[in-house]
């Protein structure tokens, strides 16, 4: 990190983090983003307790104050009215929480980050998890209730429940959805990031075919169930709720809760991550649920494997060939892939969130020379371009949103010099 003053950016993440504070809550960034995103919040949390836990605790207190009855937790809560944002609380028609929100949830990685905060001090914190156990519970068991097929990964329902909507892993489902009816609507997000940066029109009119059924269903699981026309098994989803998993099991224990349920939703998970394993190359990547085929494609979702617990050779050959595939891995979708794109959003940017968790997988599994390289590699090209919401891996240039609070909260957790637990 030649060149760059590390206790400046440290002070500049901070900034963007309080910046980005609305009371209680965060916004991804300003204008673009103008509510509760469920793992964008977790994240801010990890940030928040670099140096100020009570911010941490609240942050995520905050989130599951608009839980539903059912446990899931959604993935866009609307505290504050904000008319210019598409689609909004009216076109969700969500009506099952006590927040007006979205219909659907988002990665699970909450429970890994409310464990490190818990961390710094078990003794201070306690106070502060105890409550939020049974939530957390509850949202592992809507998962395994309602997004557990019959033969293991966790699957989604919608490109965005992910959080990589235009990944290429949803391409196949996503084609067979024909988006009658959607009508005439205006996007925010192309108002503020350059549309060659973001979702084409093509996927976005079946985002919105798909929120449209859901509010049509009200956002029934039972009923949201039946024929449903786009069901994926997600490396991200599945990789990131087995690590959850894990982690509430240590939170479980050490407040003497049985743990049996737990200890059983990891086994069916480690078993599930094997279905996505590709048999024709032997790495892990989404699985059509309706066709049982597998996307082929390999992203950065792939790479979650060790963060889940699951050491894998053969994945980290395809790590080595990422890391030398460009300056800024690790790309979103892998660089030569006839569909690669280093600017648009899930198809080929690197994401320092996504970084952050594969290489805290790979220390976790003892492999502390790539979880190193990864680090190095993600700390410079946000002290070089700044805290942008992602980066094409062949140039470092910013994409998407600017002051980014998951990009501020990755760099104090875990990409800055100053971070704590890190080498160099």
């Amino acid at each position: 990190m030649t060149g760059h003053d590390h206790i400046a950016l440290d002070e500049q993440a901070r900034a963007i983090l309080c910046g980005n504070d609305r009371g209680g809550y965060t916004v991804p960034t300003a204008g673009l983003y103008p509510y509760q995103w469920n793992w964008d919040s977790a994240f801010a949390a990890w940030g928040f307790a670099q140096f100020d836990v009570d911010r941490a605790w609240t942050e995520i207190e905050t989130l599951f104050a608009g839980q539903w009855p059912s446990g899931m937790v959604p993935h866009i809560l609307f505290h504050q009215p904000d008319p210019g944002y598409f689609p909004g609380p009216d076109v969700w028609g969500a009506k099952r929480g006590p927040i007006p929100s979205s219909g659907i949830t988002q990665p699970p990685v909450a429970a890994t980050f409310v464990r490190d905060i818990w961390e710094i001090d078990r003794t201070a914190n306690a106070a502060r998890l105890e409550p939020l156990l049974p939530k957390l519970l509850a949202w592992h068991r809507w998962f395994m209730e309602w997004r557990n097929c019959a033969f293991g990964p966790i699957f989604i329902t919608h490109p965005w429940e992910a959080g990589r909507d235009n990944c290429p892993d949803w391409d196949t489902a996503m084609a067979d959805i024909e988006p009658v009816g959607v009508g005439e609507y205006t996007r925010r997000d192309t108002s503020h990031v350059n549309p060659e940066m973001r979702p084409t029109k093509e996927d976005y009119d079946r985002y919105i075919w798909l929120v449209q059924r859901g509010h049509r269903l009200g956002w029934d699981d039972e009923a949201m169930a039946e024929d449903a026309p786009f069901r994926v098994g997600d490396p991200t989803m599945t990789f990131t709720l087995l690590r959850a998993h894990r982690d509430l099991l240590v939170m479980c224990e050490a407040f003497g809760h049985d743990c049996g349920e737990l200890l059983g939703w990891i086994k069916i998970l480690e078993n599930g991550a094997e279905v996505l394993r590709n048999p024709e190359t032997g790495l892990y990547n989404g699985v059509n649920i309706t066709t049982e085929q597998h996307t082929g494609a390999l992203s950065n979702a792939s790479f979650l494997c060790w963060y889940a617990g699951l050491d894998d050779a053969r994945m980290a050959d395809a790590l080595q060939q990422s890391f030398e595939s460009c300056p800024y891995p690790v790309p979103s979708h892998a660089v030569g892939a006839a569909d690669f794109n280093p600017k648009r959003y899930w198809r080929g940017p690197t994401w320092a969130i996504m970084n952050a968790l594969i290489g805290r997988g790979l220390q976790d599994m003892g492999r502390d020379g790539d979880a190193k390289r990864l680090r190095e590699a993600t700390r410079d090209v946000i002290a070089t371009h700044g805290f942008a919401e992602y980066f094409n891996p062949m140039t470092g240039e910013p994409a998407g949103g600017g002051t980014f609070t998951w990009t501020a909260a990755v760099w104090l957790a875990w990409a800055s010099p100053s971070a704590g637990g890190q080498d160099g």
